[in-house]
């Protein structure tokens, strides 16, 4: 009898699961692994909202495995040295796995392929799982990256698309084999009230009514605040309960024969997903420092630390901001385009290193991905890989844009909810009799002011 090992990471789906369907294929009994890898919490996964959100995928995942006659075996410790026990527990000839993009994920691989081979065990780290391409996949002429979008997106669009597997419907695990119990969503404190839920059922509904609801006018309400009109799907992305394969497979043949704008707006956003993913590939280090050295003197002090905790608690005196701020907190997710003007207002308004912020979203976000959050910040404080990195959004004029009624704002910013637009995006403006109605506070910078501080460089204080 022949006993496969796979474990799972960020990949925790039984559909499209290219590890699952080697394994199952060599061998006639697999093992199903979740690690919680105590050195991936020490580096500050274990968020409440994240932690429910794998519970949820955790309680799928073995309930999907139990319906094909298997169960998710789950260990908590070094990833390494688990593994390592288990495969000499049950006699394992190989273990499969996705590969990772992160410094610490590469490491893993190494030495748990260095562990099992003194076993006598071989490795399998399969590529495409948690990405549409493997990171090396798309390469420019002399450089190990690319650091663009717009060519890398064009070189991505040319590859033939990998053929999607089907899920299981068998899984064999030997008997006799140990489990620490499933973590449960509701002995965690700290979640966010309006938490979604996860699994990869709920991926795969929600990817089907995003496919025939909302795909269609994606391309033209995506950055709708108030309009809610994105797909959602990135918690899922993250955690692996949809493939991301599949995800772009099927937008494309919902619009079949014909190009659909919205179902190409779409996939251009996975498109960006494995862009960061291969940066941090080649540049592990980006995820905690600038991968380009544009800003070195970022405000400090108590001023900045004072208008810092503003931010944060969503109380700038700018009410989109503070709105996109509170969705967070409430939610532990934020719209895409609150993700970019909240990111702004702190970087290039209060001129606070981006580190700060990129941290804060990951100790909130249920989609926390380490080469999304701090990429996508970095691209937006002028450090990383956006070619105009000098591009301040004004949160008046993306509030007058992205929420034109004011709806966004109302329902996150309730004391101004008798506010009506355009007046509800400054009421600092209001006539001082009529302020006073309103519990809400004044801005905490000018934004001439903000936007002198970025041009002129001045940071420490």
């Amino acid at each position: 009898m022949n006993v496969a090992v796979v474990l799972y990471t960020s990949d925790l789906r039984l559909h499209d699961h290219p590890p699952l369907r080697a394994a199952l294929s060599s061998c006639d009994r697999v093992v199903p692994l979740f690690v919680r890898d105590r050195a991936v919490d020490a580096a500050g996964f274990a968020a409440p909202n994240r932690l429910a959100f794998l519970a949820d995928c955790l309680a799928d995942l073995d309930a999907g495995l139990r319906e094909r006659g298997g169960r998710l075996v789950l260990r908590s410790g070094d990833a390494v040295a688990e593994v390592l026990a288990l495969v000499r527990e049950c006699d394992a000839d190989e273990v499969h796995m996705a590969a990772g993009v992160s410094g610490y994920a590469h490491a893993r691989e190494e030495r748990l392929r260095s562990a099992l081979e003194a076993d006598g065990v071989r490795l399998y780290v399969h590529e495409a799982v948690v990405t549409v391409a493997a990171p090396g996949a798309v390469l420019p002429a002399g450089s190990d990256h690319f650091a663009v979008f717009t060519p890398y997106f064009r070189r991505w669009s040319e590859l033939p698309p990998r053929a999607v597997v089907p899920a299981p419907r068998s899984v064999t695990v030997p008997e006799g084999i140990g489990s620490d119990p499933l973590p449960r969503r509701a002995d965690l404190t700290g979640v966010s009230p309006g938490l979604p839920r996860g699994g990869e059922r709920e991926a795969r509904d929600l990817l089907t009514r995003w496919l025939r609801a909302g795909l269609s006018r994606y391309e033209d309400s995506h950055d709708d605040l108030a309009g809610d009109a994105t797909s959602r799907l990135s918690p899922h992305l993250h955690f692996g309960t949809l493939s991301p394969t599949e995800a772009v497979q099927r937008a494309r043949a919902a619009t079949a024969p014909a190009a659909d704008p919205g179902a190409e707006a779409f996939v251009r956003q996975l498109c960006w997903r494995d862009f960061h993913h291969q940066v941090l590939a080649a540049r592990p280090e980006a995820a905690a420092r600038d991968y380009r050295d544009r800003r070195d003197h970022w405000r400090t002090g108590a001023a900045a630390e004072e208008e810092t905790e503003a931010w944060k608690e969503g109380r700038t005196g700018y009410p989109v901001v503070d709105a996109a701020m509170r969705q967070l907190r409430h939610e532990g997710w934020m719209h895409n385009r609150g993700r970019l003007l909240t990111a702004s207002f702190l970087t290039k308004t209060l001129y606070v290193d981006w580190r700060i912020g990129a941290r804060y979203f990951l100790d909130l976000l249920v989609d926390g991905d380490l080469a999304n959050n701090q990429l996508n910040w970095q691209w937006v404080a002028g450090t990383g890989t956006d070619t105009r990195p000098n591009r301040v959004l004004n949160p008046v004029r993306q509030g007058l844009r992205y929420d034109p009624a004011g709806r966004y704002v109302h329902r996150w910013v309730p004391e101004l909810a008798g506010l009506d637009a355009p007046r509800v995006h400054e009421p600092w403006r209001l006539p001082a009799s009529e302020r006073a109605r309103y519990a809400y506070p004044d801005p905490i910078v000018e934004l001439a002011d903000g936007l002198d501080r970025f041009r002129s460089g001045r940071g420490a204080e």
